[in-house]
């Protein structure tokens, strides 16, 4: 993984759990959601992949947390981490005592058909294999079973100048061509900017964390690092240039 990206899901993740206890527990999942998933967005992939109270959820690049712990407050499901850093799996297990196995989201160390549901939020466009995340999603899943992604496509060539550290963003053609190379198929899709960020409250939670954040590490050179990396996403997103969008797949019939 680039420096940057250990930069953000490293080091800013275990600064993240470091605040969010210290604010208190009602900031934890906003914290641990920052970047990840939103309310509204995280809800769509429950609905889509049927969410019910005890399913297991693996959740394949997990960083920490926030999404899947969200899911196992919100509908009763069980989660299983999947996350290649170990600062994100210690904050995760500091902020939801959740299970976490360290682990590329290319080669995941679970059973086949283990998983109810199993989704993975942000990660296709960090992954050097990702053919081989899908074929990963693909098979941890049962048969029948919900696979979700939040994943950036580009719309045109991202310069080389504005292409975030250790990011490749496919095409939608390359994606469906991914996507079928996994065995998988499209069943619903919806854009992550029809969503929404959530509810006020939420969104003042967030800030704070971000705010407290950046006054304690701001000096730092990884949240430097990382807030680079961050705004050459936002600038990418803001201008339509990568465009996130919610997908529900299941295997092929």
């Amino acid at each position: 993984m680039s420096g940057a990206m250990e930069a953000e899901f490293d080091t800013v993740a275990t600064w993240t759990a470091e605040v969010a206890t210290a604010l208190g527990p009602e900031y934890a999942l906003p914290a641990a959601c920052r970047g990840s998933g939103s309310p509204p967005a995280i809800d769509w992939l429950c609905d889509a992949v049927d969410m019910s109270s005890g399913d297991v959820l693996v959740d394949i690049g997990a960083g920490i947390g926030g999404p899947a712990a969200y899911a196992a407050r919100q509908r009763g499901a069980a989660p299983v981490l999947v996350e290649p850093e170990m600062g994100a799996c210690r904050a995760a297990e500091v902020l939801f005592g959740l299970p976490v196995v360290q682990a590329s989201g290319s080669a995941v160390p679970l059973a086949d058909g283990s998983a109810d549901a199993v989704w993975s939020l942000g990660v296709l466009c960090t992954m050097a294999d990702q053919l081989g995340l899908l074929r990963e999603l693909s098979r941890v899943v049962r048969p029948g079973g919900g696979i979700g992604l939040l994943v950036y496509t580009a719309t045109t060539d991202v310069p080389k100048d504005r292409q975030p550290e250790g990011n490749s963003f496919p095409s939608t053609e390359t994606l469906d061509t991914l996507v079928r190379g996994a065995n998988l198929q499209k069943v619903d899709e919806c854009p992550a900017v029809d969503l929404g960020a959530g509810s006020a409250d939420w969104q003042e939670r967030t800030d704070r964390v971000a705010a407290e954040l950046e006054s304690r590490y701001r000096d730092h050179p990884a949240w430097q690092l990382a807030e680079q990396q961050s705004k050459k996403m936002g600038d990418l997103i803001g201008s339509c240039t990568v465009v996130g969008t919610l997908l529900h797949l299941r295997h092929r019939t």
